[in-house]
């Protein structure tokens, strides 16, 4: 027998069933505040390279120069490599891995391109420049990247064996100990340090046993000392370090030291105003390349420095989390990249600022982003835009999409 609804129960105005409508995922497709982090910095950079450069026409050596030649330039390398980091977004992490070796290699060849007589670019005693007439090419900046993916990618390859010294770490040794002997003859021994770094910190973090890896980490030191030690003008450069306010060495090889020093001084909390630098009226040499920082510190004080310090923290610290995510969903090469541009521009920051500061010996390392130059800028841009890719690929995954 059946029974029929009453009608109440059954009239139109009877609420509905609740239907589920499904709703876009509302995650963002790419990680902003990294990229206005980025711009912030490259702009600020360039507003700061202008500020540096902008007595350089007054002396002999740049009085063919306009005061918004430096300026202008740099704006230019900050579009190109917008330009170039916008292509280098749109390439698979996948094929970013397959080509590692390939670009790895076609960079040595550039590195031994710049010490042939009549190829290679000589700028103040150091080989380091392809001349292309309209902008000069730095193969070692191309290397620090290059480092990047192909340590990863080695990593990968080798996983199997990452813990045995003799199949694990040897055949990358001799491969960074070649970028090494080339960087050398330049030479170069800044970009060296930083893609020892690269190299040596990817392969802790694929796995290379830890023991090895503190044995390994102190006889680089020891090499790294003995380089200095057995050359004089890097020893003198020791010892300009340690006291630079003696008389001698403040008027020789810690000269640069010395005025970055009194910029810093001068600037105090707040700084002298944005323009205001009196260390950068032909005192300090290199102001708007290894020194900007310096310049930064006279003109906006402790204040502007702790603002750099912190954006340079943030960008490595949400490329060591990129990188955890991607390791987390089984894309080790994609995570150790990331890792690995997190270390690159962690490192060469350090580097910069330790020099400036006065805590690290002089050496001619620019500041990430930020310095004047062409080729730091479009790798950087580059390298963080496959950063960006990486978490981009991430975002998708989570969504449970395709790369």
């Amino acid at each position: 027998m059946k029974f029929a609804l009453p009608s109440f129960l059954t009239s139109a105005s009877a609420p509905a069933a609740p239907v589920r409508v499904a709703q876009r995922s509302r995650m963002m497709e790419y990680d902003q505040p990294l990229v206005w982090v980025v711009l912030l910095l490259m702009l600020f950079g360039m507003v700061m390279v202008y500020s540096a450069s902008i007595a350089l026409p007054d002396s002999p050596k740049y009085a063919s120069y306009k005061t918004t030649h430096f300026l202008i330039r740099q704006g230019a390398f900050i579009a190109v490599g917008m330009l170039a980091g916008l292509l280098a977004f749109r390439v698979r992490i996948e094929t970013w891995q397959k080509w590692a070796p390939y670009l790895f290699v076609g960079t040595l060849v550039l590195l031994l391109l710049v010490l042939i007589p009549g190829i290679g670019k000589g700028v103040n005693g150091a080989k380091r420049w392809l001349s292309f007439k309209v902008f000069n090419l730095q193969p070692s900046e191309m290397m620090k990247l290059c480092a990047v993916l192909y340590a990863a990618d080695y990593s990968v390859r080798k996983q199997q064996v990452m813990h045995k010294l003799t199949k694990g770490f040897f055949p990358m040794a001799a491969a960074i100990g070649f970028v090494g002997a080339l960087l050398m003859l330049e030479p170069d021994l800044g970009a060296l340090g930083v893609i020892v770094c690269i190299a040596m910190g990817i392969l802790f973090l694929g796995g290379f046993n830890a023991i090895w890896f503190g044995g390994i980490g102190a006889t680089l030191v020891g090499v790294f000392s003995l380089i200095i030690v057995l050359s004089p003008w890097r020893r003198e450069r020791i010892f300009a370090y340690l006291n630079p306010w003696d008389e001698e060495h403040a008027l020789g090889k810690a000269y640069q030291l010395s005025h970055s020093l009194i910029a810093f001084g001068r600037g105090e909390l707040f700084g002298v105003g944005l323009g205001g630098s009196v260390e950068k009226l032909h005192y300090l040499p290199e102001a708007h390349t290894d020194f900007l920082l310096a310049v930064i510190g006279e003109e906006l004080g402790f204040v502007g420095v702790l603002v750099v310090v912190a954006m340079f923290y943030w960008i490595v610290k949400r490329a060591f989390d990129i990188g955890r995510q991607a390791i987390a969903m089984d894309m080790t090469f994609a995570g150790l990249a990331a890792k690995g541009i997190g270390i690159w521009i962690g490192v060469q920051t350090f580097i910069n600022m330790g020099v400036n500061l006065g805590l690290l010996p002089t050496k001619g390392l620019t500041l990430p982003l930020m310095s004047y130059g062409g080729s730091g800028v479009m790798l950087n841009c580059i390298g963080l835009a496959i950063l960006l890719r990486i978490d981009y690929e991430n975002r998708l995954l989570m969504r449970g999409g395709r790369v």
